[in-house]
């Protein structure tokens, strides 16, 4: 069986840089492609770097956990690069992008700011998105509502049925991550398995 791992941040610190090897193991496993998402216009080049390097798949965007640091213009720098390389076939979204409202003390009026900004750039360039949801879903969706996309992915999902069928409805997949291992995370083993399986993709971020 072939697998396609959707969410792996290879250029992380944790890698030690071993990402040949990495990749080797995965390939060995029958993982036949992977997703790498920028998280930060620091590492737009990192990621694309590797995606060519080891015939990987990447995306770029803001993530929403490094929006506080960010500049206002670095959204232009993300339109500059998507633009650049929109005739990539390895560039498959706009990501990582979204909301997190659970980590405490965080911007979350510029955590949305940079989200809508950058679903109208995937809007634009007809990407999907790599979307991070943490206790954000229904915030996700009304801004999806209101800028339509090519679909996606909802990273990491954690919500309710009804929030996991209306990110279905606007086209989008679910990743549940190593959330699903959790013993009481029984809510979410239910959800993946009474979901249809054309709707969840694996992911190991």
């Amino acid at each position: 069986m072939h697998w396609i791992d959707t969410h792996c941040h290879l250029d992380a610190a944790e890698f030690g840089g071993d990402a040949v090897a990495v990749v080797g193991r995965a390939r060995a496993a029958g993982v036949v492609q992977m997703v790498v998402p920028a998280v930060a216009r620091g590492n737009f080049a990192t990621v694309r770097a590797l995606a060519h390097t080891h015939a990987l798949a990447y995306a770029l965007g803001i993530h929403p956990l490094y929006v506080d640091r960010a500049d206002d213009a670095d959204i232009e720098h993300l339109a500059q690069a998507l633009e650049a390389h929109r005739h990539d076939q390895r560039l498959v979204a706009v990501g990582e992008i979204g909301l997190d409202h659970l980590v405490p003390d965080t911007d979350r009026a510029r955590q949305e700011r940079f989200y809508a900004a950058q679903l109208r750039l995937a809007r634009a360039m007809n990407l999907p998105v790599i979307l991070h949801v943490r206790r954000s879903a229904d915030t996700l969706l009304k801004h999806l509502r209101r800028t339509p996309v090519p679909g996606g992915i909802a990273h990491a999902f954690n919500g309710s049925d009804q929030q996991a069928l209306a990110f279905v409805a606007l086209g989008f997949k679910l990743g549940f991550g190593g959330a699903m291992t959790f013993e009481r995370a029984l809510q979410l083993r239910r959800l993946a398995q009474t979901l249809p399986l054309e709707v969840i993709v694996l992911e190991t971020d």
